[in-house]
């Protein structure tokens, strides 16, 4: 039986967010410190929404580390994966607080180092969906084993899913990341790619068409490109594309970990075999519960009751 829905593999962060709002890092007084990393983001939301969350990471043994497996554990994700290594600091990245996609520093040290036997065999069996990001995929040895071990779960009928995070500032070169991203396509992941993203990693504004075209020929199934405050589109290979619109916010509180929380709903509702319009619907639901939220999700608000 496959008892772990979803096995997130790669950065889990602090997170230092910005006070002032809609301002650039260099205009930024002073920060809050939030748990952070999108498949860490996309465990705790999936743990809060009931469904049974494995988190695969690495933590610097040090006081941020130690927070990490408490808030984790807080929220019910299973940790017993997430290693800590006494040579490098937990890896940490200054955000500024915005309603656009944000500016951020990153600051890498041990988030990168995930090794092939924090992901063993048996896990892999008893995983549902296996889910990383373009972030994770950026730097070895995180980059081999997170490529191999993917292959691994597709071989064993896991679905894959990835959320393509690409910035500049992650990568060696851009061809280096096209040829890796290019290479986790062929196991026919869930791709969850943004508007942001779509720029950065394509280098001009291409037709929507373009994209989809683009990862349908690397072999994927589904993409789900996301619109910011114009909802989303998602294409399935030979199918009528699907657009939604958003729902609409009247105050942005802060838009780090939308798209997080975004994917987090798709994948809960994916999960539960709900049509593919119903896990757009869900995603929308719970991104614009976010929005209205600075950091995670908050803490006081029935999830489910506000999803289904």
């Amino acid at each position: 039986m496959k008892h772990i829905d979803i096995l997130c593999v790669g950065e889990v962060l602090i997170d230092f967010i910005g006070h002032q709002k809609d301002v650039l890092i260099n205009n930024t007084r002073d920060y809050h410190r939030y748990l952070g990393g999108s498949p860490t983001n996309v465990a705790m939301n999936s743990a809060r929404l009931g469904l049974n969350a494995t988190m695969v990471a690495v933590v610097g043994c040090d006081g941020f580390g130690e927070y990490i497996f408490e808030r984790l554990s807080q929220v019910g994700v299973n940790t017993e994966a997430i290693a800590k290594i006494k040579n490098k600091p937990t890896s940490v990245i200054f955000v500024s607080k915005s309603h656009k996609t944000p500016d951020f520093i990153p600051y890498r040290e041990a988030d990168y180092h995930i090794s092939e036997e924090q992901i063993s065999s048996q896990l892999l069996r008893h995983t549902n969906i296996f889910h990383t990001t373009c972030f994770a995929l950026s730097k070895n040895p995180a980059q081999t084993t997170i490529l191999k071990k993917a292959e691994e779960a597709y071989d064993l009928g896991c679905q894959l899913s990835i959320d393509i995070n690409y910035a500049d500032e992650l990568w060696d070169n851009k061809e280096d990341a096209l040829k890796v991203i290019k290479s986790y396509c062929k196991f026919n992941p869930l791709i969850k790619i943004s508007e942001d993203d779509m720029l950065r990693l394509f280098d001009e504004p291409l037709p929507h068409s373009e994209i989809f075209k683009f990862f349908h020929n690397e072999g994927v199934e589904t993409i789900c490109l996301t619109l910011g405050s114009q909802g989303v589109k998602l294409s399935q290979k030979n199918k009528d594309i699907i657009q939604l619109p958003a729902i609409k916010v009247d105050n942005v509180m802060d838009a780090t970990g939308a798209g997080d929380a975004f994917w987090s709903g798709f994948l809960f509702a994916y999960i539960k075999e709900k049509p593919i319009k119903e896990c757009l619907e869900v995603a929308l639901t719970l991104a614009s519960l976010k929005l209205q939220n600075v950091g995670r999700l908050p803490d006081n608000i029935d999830i489910l009751s506000k999803l289904l």
